[in-house]
């Protein structure tokens, strides 16, 4: 066999080996500080929130939200480009309220926000969509 062709075959069967091992996992380390945690498992339910473009527009699925303390709110990109956002001046003198998430850009994309704020109703939109309508209403529940 020539020395080329054998350097091929080795190389081959050295990946297929590879390929065919476990992936080993991280070691898990205790404290919610601690490097590669995991996130802690909601308290309450998980509310999934849609976020489209289509022929209707842009538009949150559901955009009228009932939760609890502790529930999460997972945004999950259907179409489109965007965000959810509490903004502070649709929201007066509301405290504790999230962060905007940043901007979902490919089908599938989640982040998850928990509801944290008190009971009360809070209001919400897309950033870049908002003036074309895309907003939402959480009323936050006692629990």
């Amino acid at each position: 066999m020539k020395p080329a062709l054998l350097a091929v075959l080795a190389m081959t069967v050295g990946l297929a080996a590879c390929a065919d091992r476990p992936k080993s996992e991280p070691a898990s380390t205790e404290g919610p500080e601690a490097p590669g945690a995991a996130a802690p498992a909601p308290k309450g339910a998980v509310i999934v929130v849609k976020t489209i473009t289509d022929d209707k527009g842009n538009y949150f699925e559901p955009n009228k939200i009932e939760a609890k303390p502790g529930d999460i709110l997972r945004v999950t990109l259907v179409s489109g480009v965007h965000n959810l956002n509490f903004p502070a001046d649709k929201n007066p003198g509301a405290e504790g309220l999230p962060a905007a998430t940043e901007l979902l850009q490919l089908p599938g994309q989640t982040v998850d926000i928990p509801v944290s704020m008190k009971p009360g109703e809070y209001h919400f939109q897309c950033d870049p969509h908002a003036a074309l309508g895309m907003t939402g209403e959480l009323e936050v529940e006692d629990d």
